[in-house]
C-alpha cells in the first residue's frame, strides 16, 4: 500500500483554528516545517513545500525526492494553478519489459532497477517555489538537511515497514546500510541519521535542480542502473521537465469540486461519483447506514470500471470529458439498486468518447494562509519503500511506480487494480495514479483542501471527506473520522472498517455485497476555513500532525 498504518488515536483532539494559516501532515516534523516557513514570511506554497521536502526525510518509506506527486494550488489572487510532477517512464522502456518468456513477471515492476520511473516530485517542489513561493527554495532545502543529519526517532509505523520490507531491502547494499542493523530491521525510538540524504539535499540547495536532474544524481543513478541491469540514463533525467495542466472541475451541490486531471484518476472519478450521487437525496441518509455505504460503493463500482478501460496519461492515450457529464452520470445512476448489489461486467461508454478529450499538457498535504493561497498536494514513491533502490552515496530512495502501468491486460497492480491500453507501457509516459488533491469552492472561495494516501482508496477516502463536509455538514475532524470503505470493481468487494457495526455489515452482505473488514485503512489530511477562521485535522487513524496560527 502507499500508505499503511500502525497507530490509531483512540481520542480526537481538538480542532486547531486561526487566522494565519494552517497545515496538516501525516507527520508532526513536516507539520512543523510548513508553519515555520510561513512564519518566517513564505506563504502556503512555502510551506508545502517545506512539508513536502521534510516527509522526504522522516517520511521516507511514502514519499521523496526519488518519487513524484500532484499538486493543486489556488493563489491568493483566485487563480488555479496544476502541477504535474509524476514519474516518467524511461526513454528505454518497452510496453512488454515486464514480460518474460511472454508472462507476466509483476515482482520486476515491484522491485529492483526496472521498477523506477524518472522522479518528478523535486521538480515540482522548486517550481511552486521559485514561481508562487516567497522564500528562496535553498531555505526549504537546507532546513530538511538539518533533520536528515541529526536524526530522528523511528515512529512505530515506519519501524513495521521496515520490518515488512527488510527481506527486499536488505537485496540492496545502500538501502541494507540506511535501514537494517546486522541484517534487521532497525527498530521504533531508534535514532535514523541519513547523511547521505543531508549531502544531497545541500548539494540541490547550492547548486540547483540541474545537480539532480542530468548532473552528478542522474550519472550516478545510470551508473547504478547499469550495473544492475536497469535502463534509466542521466539523459532521462535531462529531459524530464514539469508538466502544467488544466484542472478537473465538478459542480456539486452548490460547490465546485477542483480536482487533478490525468495521469491522475482522482479528478475524474471523484467528480464522477459525486455527478452520480446528485441524482440520489444522500442528505437525508444516515451517514454511516447501510443505504449510504450501498449506495456510493456502487456508484464507486462503477466508476472503477470506467477508470479500468479509459484512463491513462492524456499525452498518450485518449481520455474523454464525458467521464464526468452529468448526462452520462445520470445513466450510470440508473443501473444502481438499493436493493441489492449489481453485477457490472464492464466500462460503459461516456458521449462523444473519440471526440471530447482531455488536454494532453497530474503523502497527501494541505496548507492555506491567510492571504487566499491554498495547496492540497499528494506525493508518493508508490509501496513502502518504493523500488527498494536507494541510489548510493545520495540517501535517495528510489520509486517503483512503474508498477501503476498496465503491464498486461487482465493483470493487476500492487493494488489489485486492472488497466487496459490506456495505460500500457511507453517511453516518457507517465503512469496512471489514484492521488486526488482537492480544492472545494464555495462561491468562488476555497474552503477546503483535502487529500489522502492509500492506494485506490485514496480516491473514496477523499470522496467521502467532501461527503461528509458538504452533505452532512460536518467540522473537517468529524468527517475524516468517519468510516472509510472502498469498492474499486475488481475484485469485486467493498474493502470496509469495522468501526460501521455488524448490522450495518449484515445488512450489506444481505445486498449481496462481498465484504473484506478492516480495522482501519487508509490516512486523509485536510483544512478548511469556518467563519473567517483555518481549521486543520489529521487523520486520527495515525499519529499525524495538524496545526494552525
Amino acid at each position: 500500500m502507499k500508505k499503511t498504518l500502525a497507530t490509531f488515536l483512540i481520542a480526537i483532539l481538538p480542532l486547531p483554528a486561526a487566522q494565519h494559516g494552517s497545515v496538516a501532515t501525516v507527520d508532526p516534523l513536516a507539520t512543523d516545517a510548513a508553519i515555520a516557513a510561513m512564519k518566517k514570511g513564505g506563504n502556503a506554497i512555502d510551506g508545502a513545500v517545506a512539508a513536502g521536502l521534510t516527509l522526504g526525510v522522516v517520511n521516507g518509506y511514502n514519499s521523496g525526492i526519488g518519487g513524484g506527486c500532484f499538486m493543486v494550488l489556488r493563489l491568493a489572487n483566485g487563480k488555479i494553478v496544476v502541477i504535474d510532477g509524476r514519474e516518467m517512464a524511461p526513454a528505454g522502456a518497452r510496453r512488454d519489459m515486464f514480460l518474460k518468456d511472454g508472462k507476466p513477471d509483476p515482482r520486476a515492476s515491484k522491485v529492483g532497477a526496472l521498477a523506477s520511473g524518472v522522479p518528478g516530485a523535486l521538480a515540482a517542489y522548486e517550481y511552486a517555489a521559485r514561481k508562487h513561493g516567497k522564500l528562496p527554495f535553498k531555505w526549504h532545502l537546507e532546513n530538511a538537511a538539518k533533520i536528515a543529519e541529526e536524526g530522528f526517532k523511528i515512529p512505530a509505523a515506519y519501524a513495521g515497514r521496515i520490518r515488512a520490507t527488510a527481506k527486499d531491502l536488505q537485496r540492496f547494499e545502500a538501502a541494507a546500510a540506511l535501514l537494517l542493523r546486522n541484517g534487521k530491521a532497525k527498530a521504533a525510538g531508534e535514532v535514523l541519521k541519513q547523511p547521505d540524504l543531508a549531502r544531497t539535499y545541500r548539494a540541490i540547495a547550492q547548486e540547483g535542480i540541474g545537480w539532480f536532474y542530468g548532473g552528478p544524481f542522474a550519472v550516478a543513478t545510470e551508473r547504478w542502473m547499469k550495473a544492475n541491469g536497469g535502463i534509466m540514463t542521466a539523459t532521462d533525467f535531462r529531459n524530464y521537465k514539469v508538466k502544467l495542466r488544466a484542472p478537473v472541475r465538478t459542480k456539486y451541490k452548490g460547490h465546485e469540486i477542483v480536482g487533478m486531471p490525468p495521469p491522475s484518476s482522482g479528478g475524474i472519478h471523484v467528480g464522477q461519483i459525486l455527478n452520480i450521487l446528485e441524482n440520489f437525496p444522500v442528505h437525508e441518509m444516515e451517514s454511516d447506514s447501510a443505504d449510504f455505504i450501498h449506495l456510493l460503493a456502487e456508484a464507486m463500482k462503477l466508476a472503477f470500471a470506467d477508470r479500468a478501460h479509459w484512463l491513462g496519461d492524456a499525452d498518450f492515450a485518449p481520455v474523454p470529458r464525458g467521464l464526468i457529464d452529468k448526462a452520462y452520470a445520470k445513466r450510470l445512476a440508473s443501473r444502481i439498486r438499493m436493493d441489492r448489489a449489481a453485477e457490472v461486467k464492464g466500462h460503459d461508454t461516456p458521449p462523444r468518447a473519440a471526440e471530447d478529450l482531455f488536454n494532453k499538457h497530474t503523502t497527501h498535504f494541505s496548507v492555506a494562509d491567510g492571504a487566499g493561497n491554498w495547496v492540497a498536494c499528494t506525493a508518493t514513491i508508490n509501496t513502502s519503500f518504493g523500488s527498494k533502490v536507494v541510489i548510493p552515496g545520495t540517501g535517495v530512495i528510489m520509486n517503483n511506480e512503474m508498477d501503476d502501468f498496465s503491464i498486461a491486460p487482465g493483470v493487476p497492480n500492487a493494488f489489485g487494480l486492472l488497466g487496459a491500453e490506456a495505460n500500457a507501457i511507453a517511453p516518457g509516459k507517465r503512469p496512471l495514479s489514484s492521488m486526488s488533491p482537492t480544492i472545494v469552492l464555495r462561491d468562488g472561495q476555497p474552503i477546503l483542501a483535502v487529500g489522502a494516501a492509500g492506494g485506490p482508496t485514496i480516491i473514496t477516502q477523499t470522496l467521502l471527506a467532501i461527503i461528509h463536509v458538504i452533505d452532512f455538514q460536518q467540522p473537517i475532524d468529524k468527517a475524516l473520522a468517519r468510516a472509510h470503505f472502498h469498492h474499486q470493481w475488481r475484485p469485486n468487494g467493498i474493502r470496509i472498517e469495522a468501526k460501521v457495526g455488524e448490522k450495518v455489515l449484515a445488512e450489506l452482505k444481505r445486498r449481496g455485497h462481498k465484504l473484506q473488514v478492516v480495522q482501519r485503512m487508509g490516512a486523509t489530511q485536510a483544512v478548511s476555513r469556518v467563519n473567517g477562521k483555518f481549521e486543520a485535522a489529521h487523520d486520527p487513524r495515525l499519529k499525524g500532525k495538524a496545526a494552525s496560527y
